[in-house]
C-alpha cells in the first residue's frame, strides 16, 4: 500500500504479503492486516499507558513494521507523541482512529505495538497463543496486583529489575 508512510510499511511486495490477521477500530474506519505472527507480547503497567489508555494496564503483541499494511482509513489516523506533547507523528507516538476514537497501536521507530482486543480472529474461542503476554513491565508503577506467573519486570523486559 503506498501512503504517507511510505516504504516504512509493507515493505514487503502485495504478492509475498500473506495476511496472517486482520484489525479494525470500532467504527472500522481503520482497518490494517499482518502478515506475522507477534514477535512477543507484553502487559505495560507504565503511567503513560495508563492515562492514555484510561485503564490500570495495557497488553499490547509486538510486530515489526514491515508486517504491517494499512489497508483502510490511513486519513482517519490520529498521532499523540506523549514525550513532546504534540498531535504529530513524531515518532515513537500513539496512533488512533479520527471518529471514533479507538487506540490503535503504539508506534514505534522499527515496531508496531498493537491491542490484540482489535483483532478479528476469525470466531476463535481463544486468541492465538502468540499474542499471549510472556511478561508484565513497568510492574512498579501498577494500580493493582496481578497474582500470575508471568515474569514481572521494574522497567523494560530484560533490561530492569525483576521483581
Amino acid at each position: 500500500m503506498e501512503n504517507e508512510f511510505g516504504s516504512e510499511y509493507a515493505s514487503i511486495k502485495d504478492t509475498q504479503f500473506k495476511v496472517k490477521y486482520r484489525a479494525s477500530c470500532y467504527c472500522k474506519a481503520v482497518q490494517y492486516e499482518v502478515c506475522a505472527d507477534p514477535v512477543d507480547a507484553k502487559i505495560c503497567h507504565c503511567s503513560a499507558c495508563q492515562k492514555l489508555h484510561g485503564a490500570p494496564m495495557q497488553w499490547a503483541a509486538i510486530f515489526h513494521k514491515q508486517d504491517v499494511r494499512i489497508t483502510k482509513g490511513v486519513d482517519y489516523l490520529k498521532f499523540y507523541n506523549s514525550e513532546h506533547n504534540i498531535h504529530e507523528r513524531v515518532l515513537p507516538c500513539k496512533v488512533s482512529c479520527a471518529l471514533c476514537g479507538t487506540p490503535i497501536a503504539d508506534e514505534g521507530r522499527r515496531m508496531w505495538l498493537a491491542f490484540p482486543s482489535l483483532f478479528d480472529f476469525g470466531g476463535l474461542a481463544a486468541f492465538p497463543e502468540k499474542f499471549r503476554p510472556t511478561c508484565h513491565i513497568f510492574y512498579g508503577s501498577r494500580f493493582m496486583d496481578v497474582d500470575d506467573t508471568l515474569p514481572k519486570w521494574s522497567g523494560h523486559k530484560n533490561h530492569s529489575a525483576r521483581l
